[in-house]
């Protein structure tokens, strides 16, 4: 398939989120002392993570605002141990969003990979991430250089998965759908999303998932095998 145009996912696609975000709270835990609260950072992660994935299904689905989003989990953990210091979450939360994208570890072989791909597509970022990080975290890691346009779900208040942020990512990048490619790792946003409407999509595996409800246009669990497949 002759493919002009690559749509790419940032947050653990090629920003290494999960990495950058679990050392950015370590640093947070530290500064706060939460060492009082919890009975170790393991102990806190695993009450902000289980609320947090609550939290963002509940944004997707228009429930709760983007500041009601960031209020609620930075306050969860501290609320679920009796601990509920609204003021202590909100200095924790302002620290946190401000130290995050300033971290720059990529994917595996992400850097590289856009480096190939970059001189022979048109490459595009489609992310549901927060406008005023996302620019930040490609700045910091060097890889803004890479992207014609980076397309955010901030832009028009609708996340991936459905089709309308699709829609608009190709008219606001003059893409057509027949040559462009969705590469993302989140089954549900980027791969049921583009495949929605109809978009190729490449999946990138990294927890080895094999209960898929179709079978994607292509599946990798390293970046580097798109240099084979582009």
């Amino acid at each position: 398939m002759p493919y002009k145009n690559l749509f790419f996912d940032l947050d653990d696609t090629l920003w290494a989120f999960s990495a950058n975000a679990r050392d950015t709270y370590e640093e947070m835990y530290r500064k706060y002392d939460y060492d009082r609260f919890f009975d170790s950072f393991e102990h806190y992660y695993s009450l902000y993570q289980r609320r947090n994935l609550e939290l963002w299904a509940e944004y997707a689905d228009g429930k709760v605002t983007k500041e009601e989003l960031n209020r609620q989990r930075y306050l969860y953990p501290l609320e679920a141990v009796g601990a509920g210091d609204s003021a202590l979450a909100e200095a924790y939360e302002k620290d946190a969003l401000a130290t995050i994208p300033t971290k720059s570890k990529l994917m595996p072989h992400a850097r590289e990979v856009l480096e190939y791909l970059s001189a022979k597509y048109n490459l595009y970022i489609l992310s549901n991430g927060f406008k005023e990080l996302q620019f930040h975290k490609m700045r910091s890691s060097d890889i803004d250089k890479y992207f014609r346009k980076v397309v955010l779900s901030d832009d028009i208040g609708i996340l991936k998965p459905w089709p309308e942020i699709f829609h608009f990512a190709l008219s606001a990048t003059q893409s057509e759908l027949n040559d462009s490619l969705m590469i993302g790792d989140s089954w549900e946003n980027d791969i049921a999303g583009a495949a929605g409407v109809g978009m190729h999509q490449v999946f990138y595996n990294l927890s080895g998932r094999t209960d898929l409800p179709f079978t994607p246009t292509y599946q990798i669990t390293d970046l580097k095998e798109l240099l084979d497949l582009l």
